[in-house]
């Protein structure tokens, strides 16, 4: 378990130490501060939205939520295709680990790399709230915002585990980074125009983004939070298989 441990803070230390690092953390602040400015502008003194109702929105997909999506799938696109390109990850697995364990390695440090930016667009929304907004009033409290962060934490996991898999297949930072986020452009798509039949409910597309529950909505017949939590782990799972075989069988030579 040390060992992994020591191989998950070196791929976290190969990334941080990437100078594009904490630009991914720059754009979410700039966009927080520019959210805020909206919204202030386009508000008054009276319809103000509370802290707690501001922070809600700013870190679901409608605000901080899809721009976190993207960032992630960036990043992590190229975490092991760069490997491949650089000839690097001849390096890795002459040192006795096995490929199972670094390739596990760097998913945890993805991992890690999403829950950060995840924190960060809550912390920069609730500073915003309360330097610029009132505490009192509202409709939210402090657990539709940790739903909120928990239903975007999970919406990013799903579509950075599928880029995490193209980036095992293809060998290719940019191919990766295309198709993970045609993903996520095209899910609006294909959900207005096949919500409506009923096999498409086990599709991806329909079970990525759980927050509709919050609100009390189904997005088709049959559907639940448990239903799409069980679907979405699934496929989560299913990618996974999928990389760690294939990277397992491929030549690394």
């Amino acid at each position: 378990m040390r060992r992994f441990n020591k191989l998950v803070v070196n791929e976290w230390l190969k990334m941080s130490k990437k100078r594009s690092f904490f630009i991914a953390y720059a754009v979410l602040l700039l966009a927080t501060i520019g959210f805020t400015y909206i919204i202030l502008e386009m508000s008054n003194d009276h319809d103000l939205p509370s802290v707690l109702d501001f922070t809600t929105m700013l870190i679901g997909r409608s605000g901080l939520g899809q721009i976190t999506s993207f960032l992630a799938i960036i990043y992590s696109a190229g975490v092991l295709a760069k490997e491949y390109q650089l000839g690097t990850i001849k390096l890795l697995l002459i040192r006795g680990h096995s490929r199972s364990a670094v390739l596990a390695s760097k998913y945890v440090a993805v991992m890690l790399f999403v829950l950060s930016l995840v924190l960060f667009s809550l912390a920069a929304a609730l500073i915003a709230g309360f330097v610029t907004l009132d505490y009192s009033g509202g409709e939210s409290n402090w657990s539709d915002v940790w739903l909120t962060a928990l239903y975007q934490t999970v919406y990013t996991v799903i579509y950075v585990t599928l880029t995490f898999m193209f980036g095992v297949l293809t060998k290719s930072a940019g191919a990766t980074i295309g198709i993970g986020m045609l993903a996520v452009l095209l899910e609006s798509i294909f959900n207005a125009f096949l919500a409506k039949y009923g096999f498409y409910k086990y599709f991806l597309f329909l079970n990525t983004d759980l927050s509709v529950y919050r609100m009390g909505e189904t997005p088709a017949t049959g559907m639940s939070l448990t239903f799409s939590s069980i679907v979405a782990a699934v496929y989560v799972l299913l990618f996974l298989g999928v990389s760690f075989v294939t990277f397992k069988k491929r030549d690394i030579a």
